[in-house]
C-alpha cells in the first residue's frame, strides 16, 4: 500500500473521520521562475549552473536584486522553498568584487549554524575563491578563535555569542566591524516577546559599533509566515526593510488533516492520549513504506514515541537503525549522521522535539505528524513544511491534546489554514531590559552626551546611571566605571535582572540545569514544587530565596504543582481608551502588582484532580508592566442574576478564557500574559478584566491584544460555544470547582452581549466536527 491508497482508505473509514474536523487539500503549485539579477557576478551564475540551478525562484531573484541595491530585506517565505540563496548570493557578491568584505550570519541553534555553514562552504568551493567562512560559538576553541577574528570573511554565529562574546570584545575584531558589508538574520519569527526584545538591542549595540569603525551594514532576514513579518524585522533592525513575500518555490499536493482524539471525560475536558493516537497513526503510515517526521513537545514524549515505532517497525520489516529519535541531549555526531539519513534515505523514521523544526536540511520526506499543536501557527507550519517533495504527494496530521490552545486550534481549522493573523511582537524599549544593554553598549564604547540610541534620547538614562555610579560624566562623555562585565550579568531570555539558580543536588559535586526570573520562581521553584525541565521532574528541596538558588533532585511522581497568587492590582496610567462595540470600553496603561504566592496544589497528572495543597512562604513582590482592560457596564450585577447567572463566576471563566484564547493570536506564551477579573475594581469603579504582561515594564503583547480585541472576543465566544463541556473545563473558562458551574455560561452571556448577540443563558451546542474536503 503507498501513501495515496493509505489516505483514500483514511477518508473512507467513519471511526477515523469523526474526530477530524478538517481535511483540508492544499492544491499542487508549480514553480515561478525569474531570470539571474542584472548585475549578479557571472561566476555565481556559472557555480549555480554546475549545481544544476539553470534559474532562480522569483523570491530568490527579488531577495537578491534588492540586496544589490542596495536595500535590506525580509523574505518570510515558507520552509525548503530556498532562503538560503536569497542572503547568500548577495553575499557572496560582495565578496567576489571585494576580497576585505564581511558578513556576519545570525542562528538562532547551533545546529542550524552548522547546517549553514556547511552550505555556504558548498558554493564556496564551486566558486574556487579563496572566501572563509566559519562558525563561532562556545564549542569553537580557543586555537581557531584569532584566525577566525583576522581572516573569517563570513562568520556564522548566534545572539548569546554576539552579546557576550563579539561585541565586548570589539577590539579583536576590527577587521569584521571596519568591512562588515552585510548581517543575515535567520528565523526572525524567532526573536519576539521578551527574547525578541533583547536581540533588537544586541543588533542596536552591533549597528553602533559598526558606525564606529565606518560601517554601514545591510540586513538580510528570513522569516516563517506571520502577520507582520516586515514590522518585526524592522523594530528588530532598526531600518526599513523590503519585504519579499511571494513564495516562487514549487509545492506537491499536501494532505493537512486536523485529527481531535475522542472525549474520554466531558466534564474534565480530557481527551484519549495525543501520544497513543500519535502511535497509532505513525504505525499505518509505516507500513507504507513512506518516509516520515513526528514532532514531539517534549523529549519524554520523543523516547516514548520512539520506543513504540521502532517496536511497529520490526513488525512491518524496517531494520534497527532506520527509526530514528533526534533531541537536544544527543551528541552532535549523532545529530549529523541523523540529519545524513533522512537525505540519503537510510533513515525512514525520525521522531524530534523542535529541533528539526528550523531550517536544517534533512530533505523533503512524505509524512509528517504532530503530537500536539507546536505552539503558533508559524511554527506548526514550519513543522509542517518537512512534509512534500517538490511535485509529490504528501500528508500532515495534527493530533490534538487536551491543552486549551490544542482544542482552539482544532476547533477553528478555519482560523489556522487563512493568512496567519499572529502579529509578533517585541519591545525593545522595555526600561528594564533598554537599561540592561545601555549598561552594555557603554562598557563597549563612551556614550557622547546628545547620542541617540536605537533612535530615542537616552539621557535621562544615563545620567540615572552616572548618579548610581555605574557611568561617569566627564566633557560631554559617559564612560563605564563599573568592575563587572555587563553583559555576562544580561540573559537574553528574561527581562528581570535577577535569577533563581535551579541546582541539581543528585549528582557529585551539584550541577546547574537552569535558571528563571524572581517572579517566575516564587510560583515554579518554590519549596516542595515538582518543577519539570526538559521533561524531567523535579522535586525543590529548598529555595534559598536570599542567595537566590533553587535546590532540586530527580523524581518520577503522578503530579504536577500549581501554585496561586494573591495579586494587587492597581491601575497607575490610562495611555490610551475607546469604546467597545456594544458593550462596555477598553483601555491601555500601566499597572502596578503586589504579587504574593500564598498556597500551592498538587494536581494529578491527566484527570487534573486536586489531590493536595501546602503553604507557600515567600516574601511580597512589586512590578510594574502594561496591561489592556475591557470595563464592563455596573448595572450588569443586576441584569446577570435575572438571567440565572452570577457575575462573578461570569468573570473568573472569562479571565481563563481570554488568557487560553489570547496568546494564540500574538505569539505568546502562556506563561507570558496573565488575566485578571474584579467585580469592582477601583479605578473603572465597574466589572472589569484586565490582561497584562507577564513581563517588568511589558513587552507589547498587551498593546497587540488591545489593538485586536474585537478579533480576540469573537475567537473566545466561539471557542466557549463549541466546547463539548457543560459547564467548564480547563480547556475552556477553568474547571468547575475553579471559575464555579456558572462560569461558562455567564462568560458566553458576557461575550455574547458584547458581539451584539442575543445573550442566551447557555453555551450554544457544540459544533460537530468538519467533514472532509
Amino acid at each position: 500500500m503507498n501513501l495515496a491508497q493509505l489516505l483514500s482508505r483514511l477518508r473512507a473509514d467513519d471511526r477515523f473521520l469523526r474526530h477530524v474536523t478538517r481535511w483540508e487539500v492544499l492544491a499542487a503549485e508549480p514553480g515561478r521562475f525569474a531570470d539571474w539579477p542584472d548585475g549578479l557576478d557571472a561566476r555565481l551564475v556559472a557555480a549555480l549552473r554546475d549545481r544544476g540551478i539553470e534559474r532562480l525562484y522569483s523570491h530568490q531573484a527579488a531577495s537578491v536584486a534588492a540586496a544589490l541595491a542596495g536595500r535590506s530585506l525580509v523574505v518570510p517565505t515558507p520552509t525548503a522553498s530556498g532562503k538560503t540563496l536569497c542572503y547568500n548570493l548577495s553575499v557572496l557578491d560582495a565578496m567576489l568584487r571585494d576580497p576585505e568584505a564581511r558578513a556576519l550570519y545570525l542562528f538562532p541553534t547551533k545546529a542550524l549554524s552548522q547546517d549553514q555553514m556547511h552550505e555556504a562552504h558548498d558554493l564556496i568551493e564551486h566558486l574556487g575563491a579563496p572566501i572563509k567562512v566559519h562558525t563561532f560559538d562556545g564549542d569553537t576553541p580557543e586555537t581557531a578563535r584569532r584566525a577566525i577574528r583576522s581572516s573569517g570573511h563570513i562568520v556564522i554565529t548566534n545572539p548569546d555569542m554576539l552579546h557576550q562574546g563579539i561585541l565586548p570584545h570589539h577590539t579583536l575584531w576590527v577587521k569584521l566591524f571596519e568591512n562588515l558589508r552585510y548581517v543575515v538574520v535567520d528565523e526572525v519569527h524567532q526573536y519576539r516577546g521578551v527574547f525578541g526584545s533583547h536581540v533588537a538591542n544586541v543588533l542596536r549595540r552591533l549597528q553602533r559599533i559598526a558606525a564606529f569603525y565606518g560601517s554601514r551594514p545591510q540586513f538580510v532576514c528570513c522569516s516563517a509566515t506571520i502577520a507582520n513579518p516586515g514590522e518585526l524585522a524592522s523594530h528588530l533592525c532598526g531600518q526599513d526593510l523590503v519585504e519579499v513575500a511571494e513564495n516562487g518555490a514549487p509545492r506537491g499536493e499536501k494532505h493537512f488533516i486536523f485529527y481531535n482524539p475522542p472525549v474520554v471525560n466531558a466534564e474534565l475536558g480530557i481527551r484519549r492520549s495525543a501520544v497513543k493516537e500519535t502511535r497509532s497513526l505513525a504505525e499505518r503510515f509505516l507500513a507504507t513504506g513512506v518516509q516520515m517526521i513526528v514532532f514531539a513537545r517534549s523529549r519524554m514524549r520523543v523516547e516514548l514515541l520512539l520506543t513504540y515505532l521502532e517496536q511497529a517497525g520490526r513488525k512491518v520489516g524496517i531494520r534497527g537503525g532506520e527509526v530514528r529519535g533526534y533531541r537536544g541531549g544527543y551528541l552532535p555526531t549523532e545529530r549529523r549522521a541523523i540529519e545524513r539519513g533522512l537525505r540519503d534515505g537510510s533513515v525512514r523514521a525520525v521522531v524530534s522535539t523542535n529541533a528539526l523544526e528550523l531550517g536544517i536540511d534533512i530533505g523533503r520526506l512524505d509524512v509528517c505528524l504532530m503530537c500536539g499543536y507546536a505552539g503558533s501557527i508559524a511554527s506548526t507550519w514550519q513543522q509542517a513544511g518537512r512534509a512534500g517533495r517538490r511535485n509529490d504527494l504528501s500528508a500532515v496530521v495534527l493530533v490534538g491534546t487536551s491543552s486549551p490552545a490544542d482544542q482552539y486550534i482544532l476547533g477553528h481549522p478555519d482560523y489556522f489554514l487563512g493568512r496567519s493573523p499572529e502579529h509578533a511582537t517585541i519591545d525593545p524599549d522595555n526600561l528594564v531590559i533598554l537599561m540592561s544593554h545601555l549598561k552594555c553598549a557603554a562598557f563597549e564604547l563612551p556614550f557622547d552626551a546628545g547620542e541617540r540610541y536605537g533612535g530615542r534620547n537616552v539621557a535621562e538614562i544615563l545620567d540615572y546611571l552616572a548618579r548610581q555610579r555605574v557611568l561617569h560624566e566627564a566633557e560631554g562623555r559617559y564612560h563605564w566605571m563599573a568592575d563587572t562585565y555587563p553583559a555576562e550579568e544580561v540573559s537574553l531570555r528574561t527581562a528581570a535582572p535577577d535569577n533563581v539558580v535551579i541546582v541539581d543536588q543528585s549528582v557529585p559535586g551539584h550541577r546547574i540545569i537552569g535558571e528563571m526570573d524572581l517572579f517566575s520562581a516564587q510560583e515554579m521553584l518554590h519549596d516542595e514544587a515538582v518543577y519539570i525541565h526538559g521533561a524531567q521532574q523535579y522535586h525543590v528541596d529548598r529555595l534559598d530565596w536570599d542567595r537566590r538558588k533553587a535546590y532540586v533532585q530527580p523524581v518520577t511522581v503522578d503530579h504536577y504543582t500549581d501554585a496561586q497568587r494573591k495579586v494587587e492590582l492597581k491601575t497607575l496610567d490610562a495611555e490610551d481608551s475607546r469604546p467597545d462595540d456594544h458593550v462596555g470600553d477598553l483601555g491601555l496603561g500601566e499597572i502596578g502588582l503586589v504579587d504574593k504566592v500564598t498556597v500551592y496544589k498538587k494536581i494529578k497528572l491527566g484527570t487534573h484532580e486536586n489531590v493536595g495543597a501546602g503553604k507557600v512562604n515567600l516574601p511580597e513582590m512589586e512590578m510594574h508592566t502594561t496591561s489592556m482592560w475591557w470595563r464592563l457596564p455596573p448595572d450588569l450585577a443586576e441584569e446577570m442574576p435575572l438571567a440565572g447567572l452570577d457575575l462573578g463566576d461570569a468573570l473568573k471563566g472569562l479571565a481563563h478564557l481570554v488568557g487560553t484564547v489570547a496568546p494564540v493570536f500574538v505569539m505568546a506564551d502562556v506563561r507570558d500574559l496573565r488575566a485578571q477579573a474584579m467585580v469592582r475594581a477601583p479605578f473603572t469603579d465597574a466589572p472589569t478584566l484586565y490582561v497584562y504582561d507577564a513581563v517588568p515594564g511589558g513587552v507589547g503583547y498587551a498593546r497587540r491584544i488591545f489593538e485586536q480585541w474585537t478579533e480576540i472576543r469573537e475567537a473566545a465566544l466561539e471557542h466557549v460555544t463549541a466546547c463539548p463541556c457543560s459547564h467548564g473545563c480547563p480547556s475552556c473558562v477553568g474547571a468547575v470547582v475553579e471559575s464555579g458551574d456558572r462560569a461558562k455560561a455567564g462568560a458566553a452571556w458576557l461575550l455574547a452581549r458584547a458581539a451584539g448577540r442575543h445573550a442566551a443563558t447557555a453555551p450554544a451546542e457544540p459544533r460537530p466536527p468538519l467533514s472532509p474536503n
